[in-house]
């Protein structure tokens, strides 16, 4: 006999931009000194993905690093998986 008090639990479908997004926040965070102050907007497009991060305004220097380089790593790590996923994503910081 099956027991019926079971709940089913609601599925949230998770979107191939939600992973990547996971990536970014993850590699951010562990550059800045205020996680808290670290948010991520997510908007899905017909062409792909826009990330916004935004930080404290004195973090901003950290994640973008000297000559971009820090994220310009950031975009092509977040761009190889987001091709994985069978997403184009772009990753944009708001300071």
């Amino acid at each position: 006999m099956a027991d019926e008090s079971v709940v089913e639990d609601e599925v949230f479908e998770e979107m191939p931009s939600d992973k990547v997004a996971d990536l970014v926040e993850y590699i951010v965070c562990g550059l800045v000194d205020d996680e808290d102050a670290v948010s991520l907007d997510v908007t899905d497009g017909d062409e792909g993905s826009l990330i916004e991060v935004s930080c404290a305004e004195a973090d901003a220097g950290r994640i973008i690093g000297r000559r971009g380089r820090t994220i310009k790593a950031i975009r092509t790590l977040a761009r190889a998986l987001g091709q994985r996923v069978g997403t184009s994503v772009d990753v944009e910081i708001l300071g």
